[in-house]
């Protein structure tokens, strides 16, 4: 089964995400603080955490950019704040999704169990030999799920790495957002592709000789992405 950490300081939404994913057969349990919630975070181990943006103490950014040094444990932001950048800087420290309240108790454990198989299928696989990606100075480790960018390793985070394996995997081909959204993420986009966009930024910024004018991800101007060989 399972084991969800759920931090979040209003009790009845806590309580109310609680019952739809126990419902589906989640093990749930609550923190309604910040410092409380990060200290479980990084000493005990879940298999996903939903993680509220305002909280008393340590505020959800700060939670998920200690998550993000020390595990790949996939988080989902949640917030009351509709802002883009708000939703930028959390995708940015390594969230994995980020939704906005209100949203249906269905949706989110829709959005759950497609973080969590997709986790699952990404720590189970295994390969008897490293799979490796070699484009133009970018050795891309599949098996050990490492990159070097002209000899030197670079840090991704999960989707990060999915991302841009899946596009370089792919090349010269065009995606446009959604479809890299569903195949990465494995749920439609529900008109929400930023999540897409920063990605794209973050990665350009690890691989990239000058991130505003790429060598390896283009853009193509209101189509969506590609990968050039």
């Amino acid at each position: 089964m399972s084991k969800i950490l759920i931090v979040e300081d209003e009790v009845a939404i806590a309580d109310l995400e609680k019952d739809y994913l126990e419902l589906s057969g989640f093990a749930v349990e609550i923190e309604n603080d910040g410092e409380t919630g990060l200290k479980r975070s990084l000493e005990e181990e879940f298999d996903l955490i939903i993680l509220d943006l305002m909280l008393p103490g340590v505020d959800g950014f700060e939670i998920c950019r200690q998550i993000r040094m020390r595990k790949n444990t996939p988080v989902i932001m949640v917030s009351a704040k509709k802002d883009d950048i708000d939703k930028i800087r959390g995708l940015g420290l390594g969230a994995d999704d980020y939704m906005t309240k209100p949203f249906s108790p269905s949706e989110l454990v829709a959005r759950v169990k497609a973080h969590l198989a997709r986790y699952e299928r990404l720590v189970n696989s295994s390969v008897q030999e490293n799979d490796i990606i070699e484009v133009r100075g970018i050795k891309i480790d599949k098996t050990a799920r490492r990159v070097w960018v002209d000899g030197e390793e670079r840090a991704f985070t999960t989707k990060e790495f999915d991302l841009l394996t899946f596009l370089a995997q792919n090349p010269n081909h065009v995606f446009t957002k959604e479809e890299l959204f569903r195949e990465i993420w494995d749920m439609e986009s529900v008109g929400d592709i930023a999540t897409v966009t920063v990605h794209i930024k973050k990665i350009r910024e690890k691989i990239e000789k000058q991130s505003s004018k790429p060598q390896y991800i283009e853009t193509i101007w209101g189509v969506g992405y590609r990968f050039k060989l």
